[in-house]
């Protein structure tokens, strides 16, 4: 599935720019839709858009003023909302930005913004004396307190005759910020990279297994970064609810010995391996052919440990790029401190699945990251999709220290 975006075009003669970024975006893989405001409305067509992007263009809150509103139309906002990856509006104008900072969300592109949990990115454009006023600069910096990224406008000579700041930014300048928000890029491009997600199921009979609470959307996340940073991935998933990200190599497999197969085919051309999927860590010594029936008393079932992928990938490890994944419920740092010995990995990414928005299935995740150097990164509550891309970052700084230190051995 490709990147969804939202390009919100208020009133401004640099709405006909909107245009040309739509296409920039298109050149990215990125699926645009596009909002128009009702002064966005007085420069440019709705028509233009929709032959550009081949769909509809949004220009009401509740759908075309010459049809009837309907419950589709009037919680659109939410569907688009809920699909879209990013938000940007280009250009901004005055008073949408003071709309969004002060929260009125009085017409579609407005409302979006409030029920958007995505990211949003703003290219300002108006008068300089406009762009200048203490209000504006107000505006702007509450929005960027909320995480909002601000393409500031550039210096120039500008529509109304006046020069200063205030002309929309460059094309290239905002799909730059639309692109590395989204973390596409190309500085994973020489990496294969092995990928596993979800949890592993041991049978116990025809009808019964022993698993765990993964939902795989950590592991599908950073499938999903790295196919965006130019890596080729190979994405080894145990039963989940998700689509494989479009882009990924997808090999499905059920049972923690099949994974541990499939890990091992797959890294002999693979560069990395991150283990981000929550093994069973025991399963059925004698798994029953036919459904086990209730009895009175206690029933015994008797495990024994699955193979454990992460130590024998170590003895065939060489230049490789080995992340763990640590899911703790006590003595987080100890743990996982452990485990990064133990398993001869370069990186444990390690959390507290007691933590409020750090445990399975949740949309968000709150990691450290403990590296064979002793040091330790610790990131607040962020969704997956940003921590993924925290951990493909130190995977890129491992790989350009291993270079650095192959470097000085050679010139030995």
């Amino acid at each position: 599935m490709s990147m969804r975006v939202a390009l919100g075009v208020s009133g401004g003669v640099a709405a006909y720019k909107a245009a040309e970024l739509v296409r920039r975006l298109q050149q990215e893989g990125i699926d645009v839709q596009v909002i128009m405001t009702k002064s966005a409305q007085e420069f440019i067509t709705p028509l233009t858009f929709a032959a550009l992007t081949g769909q509809k263009v949004i220009t009401e809150m509740f759908g075309d003023e010459s049809a009837a509103a309907n419950v589709e139309s009037a919680i659109e906002h939410i569907a688009v909302a809920q699909r879209i990856d990013l938000l940007v509006v280009a250009p901004a104008t005055a008073n949408v930005i003071a709309k969004m900072a002060r929260g009125v969300a009085d017409d579609f592109l407005t409302t979006l913004y409030l029920a958007t949990t995505a990211p949003v990115v703003l290219a300002p454009a108006m008068n300089v004396n406009m762009w200048e006023h203490a209000a504006t600069q107000e505006n702007v910096e509450t929005l960027r307190a909320r995480g909002v990224q601000v393409v500031p406008p550039e210096e120039g000579y500008l529509a109304c005759g006046m020069t200063g700041a205030g002309r929309l930014a460059s094309i290239d300048a905002i799909a730059n910020a639309v692109c590395g928000r989204l973390g596409i890029q190309n500085d994973l491009g020489q990496e294969t990279i092995v990928v596993t997600a979800g949890p592993t199921c041991e049978d116990v009979d025809p009808v019964r297994y022993l698993t765990n609470r993964s939902s795989g959307k950590m592991g599908y996340a950073l499938a999903q970064a790295a196919v965006r940073r130019g890596a080729r991935v190979i994405l080894i998933s145990g039963p989940t609810r998700l689509d494989p990200p479009q882009g990924v190599e997808f090999v499905s497999v059920r049972s923690t010995e099949q994974m541990h197969r499939a890990v091992l085919e797959q890294m002999v051309g693979a560069s990395a391996l991150i283990m981000a999927a929550a093994v069973a860590d025991f399963r059925p010594v004698a798994p029953q052919t036919k459904k086990m029936k209730r009895m009175n008393g206690r029933a015994t079932l008797d495990l024994e440990s699955t193979p454990d992928i992460l130590a024998d990938i170590a003895r065939i490890k060489g230049d490789r790029i080995i992340i763990g994944f640590a899911a703790e419920t006590d003595h987080v740092a100890e743990h996982a401190r452990a485990k990064l010995e133990s398993k001869q990995a370069d990186l444990i990414v390690a959390n507290d699945v007691t933590a409020e928005g750090a445990g399975f299935d949740h949309d968000t995740n709150i990691i450290t990251l403990y590296a064979r150097d002793g040091s330790e990164k610790a990131f607040p509550r962020m969704p997956k999709i940003d921590a993924a891309q925290r951990i493909l970052d130190q995977l890129r700084e491992l790989r350009g220290s291993m270079a650095q230190i192959s470097a000085t051995q050679r010139a030995r």
